[in-house]
C-alpha cells in the first residue's frame, strides 16, 4: 500500500507476517528494489538482532490460582495437543503463555520465523546497507504486554477460545501473500480473534503511535513493514495516515 505524505515523504507499507513458509522466500523483486532505493526500512522491532526479550519476566502465582477450572482444562487440553506440559508455564505471565501457544501453533502449520516477511526484509536491508528504524522495539512491546490487565489473562483466554479461528487467520494471510492482495470485501471476512479491549491496546493504540512516528519522518522514500492486520479493518494504519493529512 503506497501512502504519500506532505513534504516529499513516500511510504510503501508492507503487510508483514511474522512467520512464514519457504514459498514466501525470496521476497518479490519489486519489493527488494524499493528496499534497495529506500532511505530506511521501518519495522515494528528489529527481530534479526539481539536476544530474547522474555528472559527476565516477573514470576506469577500458579495457574490454578489465576484460571477457572474450565479455563485450566482448556489450557491443559491445548498443551497436551501440542505435547507441552503445564509445569513449564505455571509461573509465566498469561500473555506470554498465549504468545508461546500462538508461535507453537504456527510452527505446527509449517511456519518458521526465518521466513517471516519482516525478518527477510531486515536481512535484505542489512545486505543493501539500508538504515533500519524501529517503530517501537522489543522492549516497548514487552512493556505494552506487561501493562495488560490481570497479567494478560484475557489474551490467553482469547487464544484458547479462538484457537481454530487463529489457524484460519494465518492461512488467509498466507494466501494473500502467495496469491493476491485482499480487497476491502475480502478483509471483512477475517475472523475476529480479539476482544474489543485487547484490540484497542494491541492494535488501535499502537496504530496511533506508529502514525505519529511516521508523520514525523524526514522527506524521503521509506519501506514500512507492519503486521498485516494493522493495515486492514477499523482504525488501520493507512487510513489513519490519510486522515491525519486530510486525504
Amino acid at each position: 500500500i503506497d501512502v504519500t505524505l506532505p513534504g516529499g515523504r513516500y511510504l510503501h507499507l508492507v503487510g508483514s507476517i511474522h512467520m512464514g513458509t519457504q514459498g514466501m522466500s525470496p521476497l518479490p523483486a519489486a519489493l527488494l528494489q524499493k528496499l534497495r532505493k529506500a532511505d530506511a526500512l521501518l519495522v515494528e522491532a528489529d527481530v534479526a538482532s539481539g536476544g530474547s526479550p522474555f528472559l527476565n519476566l516477573p514470576l506469577c502465582p500458579p495457574l490454578e490460582q489465576r484460571l477457572s477450572a474450565a479455563q485450566l482444562k482448556t489450557l491443559d487440553d491445548t498443551l497436551s495437543m501440542l505435547d507441552l506440559s503445564r509445569e513449564a508455564f505455571d509461573t509465566r505471565p498469561a500473555w506470554h503463555i498465549a504468545l508461546v501457544l500462538q508461535a507453537t501453533q504456527a510452527q505446527r502449520l509449517g511456519l518458521r520465523p526465518d521466513y517471516g516477511i519482516d525478518y527477510q526484509l531486515l536481512q535484505s536491508a542489512q545486505q543493501f546497507s539500508t538504515p533500519i528504524v524501529e517503530l517501537e522495539g522489543t522492549d516497548n512491546q514487552v512493556a505494552i504486554l506487561l501493562q495488560l490487565a490481570d497479567g494478560g489473562i484475557e489474551l490467553l483466554q482469547d487464544t484458547l477460545t479462538h484457537w481454530h479461528e487463529n489457524a484460519r487467520l494465518l492461512q488467509v494471510m498466507l494466501s494473500w501473500w502467495l496469491e493476491s492482495p485482499p480487497t476491502g470485501g475480502e478483509a471483512l471476512t477475517l475472523p475476529t480473534t480479539f476482544s474489543a479491549s485487547l484490540h484497542d491496546v494491541l492494535m488501535h493504540q499502537r496504530n496511533q503511535a506508529w502514525c505519529e512516528r511516521l508523520l514525523a519522518l524526514a522527506p524521503g522514500h521509506y519501506v514500512v513493514a507492519a503486521g498485516a492486520l494493522h493495515l486492514y479493518g477499523e482504525g488501520n494504519l493507512p487510513t489513519l495516515l490519510r486522515q491525519k493529512n486530510g486525504q
